[in-house]
């Protein structure tokens, strides 16, 4: 007879770069291999639902083409030439190659570059414990929460909000600024809850008539980065119409007064103008929410990936304000609960050795770090070594024709620790096979919700696969850096970080798999005073002391508007340049991650452009043809999907589809910038004028 398989079906945590963090459930199959990913029905906020991609996640950590051993380059930088060696092979010659330019050019001559590839606390973070042990370059990293986070403080003094569960007990729910069918599916979860139990409805706000628009029950397709103009004329409606809450804005907030004359010139009319919307749909929009006061504003992180991003977030925020909408459960706004952890993370991350001395090279001009740019350098030195995990800056970085051209130089040292070759592995010296994180033990928080999480190492990784922190910690011992977490494991450094965060241990937490933090309600509801020293939230925010982590101040900081106003900022379309694009998230991809998985690729098809059948017949464009989209950082090739869900002159490509499937090996990001986002820096990633033809 047979034997069965053994099927236990075991907690884990979905370590990617989404708000949701959902706890899963995973099917372990004889201890070795993984089977159905189902979300955890115990966890409260994931309540059982997950994405498509991450239930279909045995086909990426059992895909064929994962790395499975060190590899050394052989040919050209890019040729995909590489050799076998051994781990030890591998550590020593990068342990040999970064001393040698750390005694020729000085320590800041290496950069371990990093990002969201895993979540996990240990294994993403890690790797700033060599950093500074060795006192190597420092990251700023802005390519993602800057903006976002920089406007919804500058408002509520802390990056915190209600119960992101209480959108099931909202009666109306506006999501505003994300996709959040293709990427945070809990939000739509929780919304469609509070409609189908409360008669609730639902709002939602983005640049093209997408699918979580498609779900909505008032559906606002506006122009990118107009979001200000918008939330100013719904604060005029509300003030005109009655529906302000006088009393809570006497007690709460800063300027009511001021903002209200302000606004009077802030009529439906004008941002009509402005955002390509119908004054009746900001009217209904306003007296929606200025009539359900138990209204919950889900911000998401798109609608401030423009240059006036972080004023578009804080007037959107002063919205529920102004209704007063925080003294209800299922009322306020919620961007982020990233401020309630507060991890003490010395062990994790080495900070008690941190140099402030040491330069802060932004992430998001890597490539004009790497081609010697005297002011992205800091006016320091060159970069000679990079040291790179968790991310994939040959694909996802903006402005990608200074990217490739900084990873081609001869004399530039590249170690990429990866799970596939990735077109920034192709470009390196050495690359090094990763872990994925059911093969390793690590501790997750949730953006979007109130949860720590315990993911712990479920089968042996594949191959020679190694972790980060196996990584980094052998790396430390051949380099001579120093730190008691280099001796540690994740388990032991997860439970120090646990008891000296106030967290309880580690025993308790895997006891439990995940620890509910959310702040009592008068706390998470501001009802006891916002996070600024008078206790207001700030209509006028002093945009340079936003309480938000920066390494100073850029861009046009200084002309910034000191109420909630729309800032024309933008790259707005020109003569030469009549379109605005926006990179939009696809619904199978996540970044550059799963683009290698055959199910995402199959449903995600090719790169395509999406464009008004209006536009697409005066440039003699039809469906499938392929078009050339580009400005002056250069040009890409798409084919064509006709789509009436665009505001005319808008045009989105979804996805971050690798370079190479494109035609001539560039990609979205080749006609992205990188330019320094005010006050405190950034990537804006949906705020690209182009020209479009025919190719």
């Amino acid at each position: 007879m047979t034997e069965l398989p053994r099927i236990a079906h075991l907690p884990s945590v979905c370590p990617h770069d989404c708000p949701s963090a959902c706890s899963l459930e995973v099917e372990v199959i004889d201890g070795r291999s993984i089977g159905r990913v189902r979300g955890s029905k115990r966890q409260s906020y994931t309540d059982g639902v997950i994405c498509a991609k991450v239930a279909r996640y045995s086909e990426r950590i059992h895909h064929p083409d994962r790395l499975l051993h060190p590899l050394r380059r052989t040919g050209p930088k890019g040729s995909g030439q590489f050799e076998r060696i051994s781990w030890d092979e591998a550590l020593d010659e990068i342990a040999r190659r970064f001393l040698a330019i750390e005694h020729e050019h000085g320590a800041q001559a290496v950069w371990p570059y990093y990002y969201a590839g895993t979540m996990g606390l240990v294994m993403r973070d890690g790797i700033n414990r060599l950093r500074h042990a060795k006192r190597y370059s420092g990251q700023y990293s802005t390519i993602c929460t800057t903006m976002a986070w920089t406007g919804f403080i500058a408002g509520t003094g802390r990056l915190a909000g209600p119960d992101p569960r209480e959108m099931a007990k909202s009666d109306c729910v506006v999501i505003w600024g994300t996709n959040a069918v293709h990427t945070q599916v809990n939000v739509m979860h929780h919304a469609v809850k509070a409609r189908k139990t409360r008669g609730a409805k639902i709002v939602a706000i983005d640049i093209y008539h997408n699918a979580t628009l498609a779900q909505a029950d008032l559906a606002l397709v506006l122009r990118p980065g107009t979001d200000a103009a918008l939330a100013c004329a719904v604060m005029h409606v509300l003030f005109r119409d009655g529906h302000a809450d006088r009393d809570y804005l006497a007690q709460h907030t800063d300027a009511p007064d001021e903002l209200e004359a302000h606004l009077a010139s802030r009529t439906p009319e004008w941002a009509a103008a402005i955002t390509g919307l119908e004054v009746a749909q900001i009217e209904e929009f306003a007296a929606l929410v200025g009539t359900r006061k138990k209204s919950f504003f889900r911000l998401g992180y798109g609608f401030a990936r423009q240059r006036n991003g972080a004023v578009s977030m804080h007037a959107a925020l002063s919205v529920p304000t102004v209704t007063g909408a925080w003294q209800y459960e299922g009322g306020g706004a919620f961007h982020s609960n990233s401020g309630i952890y507060k991890w003490r993370k010395s062990l994790i991350e080495g900070l008690d050795l941190i140099d402030p001395k040491i330069r802060q090279l932004d992430q998001s001009q890597i490539g004009r770090v790497l081609t010697g740019d005297a002011e992205a350098l800091r006016q320091g030195g060159p970069v000679k070594a990079l040291f790179i995990q968790n991310t994939n800056p040959v694909s996802v970085a903006p402005e990608q024709e200074l990217v490739k051209q900084g990873f081609a130089r001869d004399d530039l040292f590249t170690v990429v620790h990866e799970q596939f070759m990735t077109e920034t592995a192709g470009m390196a010296d050495i690359v090094l096979p990763a872990t994925q994180f059911m093969e390793h033990d690590d501790i997750y928080q949730g953006g979007g919700h109130q949860h720590i999480m315990w993911g712990g190492k479920l089968v042996d990784p594949p191959g020679e696969c190694r972790s980060n922190h196996e990584v980094i910690c052998a790396l430390a011992e051949r380099l001579g850096a120093q730190h008691r977490g280099f001796q540690m494991s994740p388990r032991e450094i997860v439970d120090w970080t646990l008891r000296e965060s106030g967290r309880g241990t580690l025993d308790e937490l895997i006891a439990n798999d995940f620890h509910d933090v959310q702040p009592d309600y008068r706390t998470a509801h501001y009802l006891d005073g916002f996070g600024y020293r008078d206790k207001k939230f700030r209509f006028k925010p002093d945009w340079p002391k936003v309480p938000n982590a920066n390494a100073g101040t850029v861009g046009p900081y200084q002309e910034m508007p000191a109420l909630p106003d729309y800032w024309a900022v933008i790259e707005n379309a020109d003569a030469e340049h009549p379109f605005r694009l926006a990179t939009s998230p696809a619904r199978s991809f996540l970044n550059s991650t799963f683009t290698e998985t055959p199910g995402s690729q199959k449903k995600e098809g090719r790169p395509t452009l999406m464009l008004h059948p209006g536009d697409a017949e005066k440039l003699g464009i039809a469906a499938d043809d392929e078009v050339m989209v580009g400005n002056s950082r250069g040009s890409v090739y798409l084919h064509a999907v006709l789509f009436e869900g665009l505001v005319r002159g808008v045009v989105i490509a979804e996805s971050i589809w690798p370079n190479a499937a494109h035609k001539h090996g560039r990609g979205i990001n080749t006609i992205t910038g990188a330019d320094a986002v005010a006050p405190f820096g950034g990537a804006a990633f949906h705020d690209v004028k182009v020209w479009i033809k025919r190719a």
